[in-house]
């Protein structure tokens, strides 16, 4: 077991996997079903983050969705850096496609704005703090979820990459990818422009 324990490879795949299972924590629908809420993926989009959570009334639910999956970002990174230190990119990686792909709702997650947050703020506050700004910037501008997020996911990579984390902005660069394909059919919306506005009932 020991040795087991102080193989490189092993240590990398614990963070994946652990980074896996904090990411898929599906909060919306478990804060809207024991809310009494109703079945978040059956309400608006069917999405489960928080701008659909939003959509059920329950501003206070919808803030509480936010804020557990940043936290669940950053709990997986800052985890990975006390027990598994180098180890902090894969937790990540592992906790940002568990939100978008978790095995508990056959794969079917959230778009990542929210866990992305988390997860830029753990990997350098720096560059979460630009993700923040530019999200609620981009947001009040703009009053759409979909442009507000996918604004800060593009913005994490510049600004890593301004500030010389050149191996942090080649994976916020990948999440971004990430965001904006799940953002695919917000994005066709826009350019026609029918994408509702934050307090709409209609798709998010």
């Amino acid at each position: 077991m020991f040795a087991l324990l102080s193989q490189p490879w092993f240590g990398a795949a614990l963070a994946l996997i652990t980074g896996y299972l904090l990411g898929s924590i599906p909060f919306g629908v478990l804060l809207t079903q024991f809310s009494g809420a109703g079945d978040l993926r059956k309400i608006g989009s069917g999405n489960i983050g928080a701008t659909n959570v939003l959509r059920t009334g329950r501003k206070g639910l919808a803030a509480a969705t936010l804020i557990l999956d940043a936290a669940k970002g950053a709990a997986a990174v800052l985890l990975a850096a006390w027990l598994l230190p180098g180890t902090e990119h894969l937790a990540a990686i592992g906790a940002f496609f568990g939100h978008l792909y978790p095995v508990w709702l056959t794969f079917r997650g959230g778009k990542g704005v929210a866990t992305l947050l988390g997860l830029a703020l753990a990997l350098s506050w720096q560059v979460g703090l630009v993700y923040a700004v530019v999200w609620l910037g981009a947001l009040a501008l703009s009053r759409i979820s979909s442009v507000g997020g996918m604004s800060a996911a593009i913005a994490a990579p510049i600004a890593a990459a301004a500030l010389g984390m050149f191996g942090i902005a080649a994976l916020l660069l990948l999440f971004a990818l990430m965001v904006l394909w799940k953002h695919r059919e917000n994005i066709g919306r826009l350019l026609e422009g029918t994408e509702p506005r934050v307090g709409s009932a209609k798709r998010g």
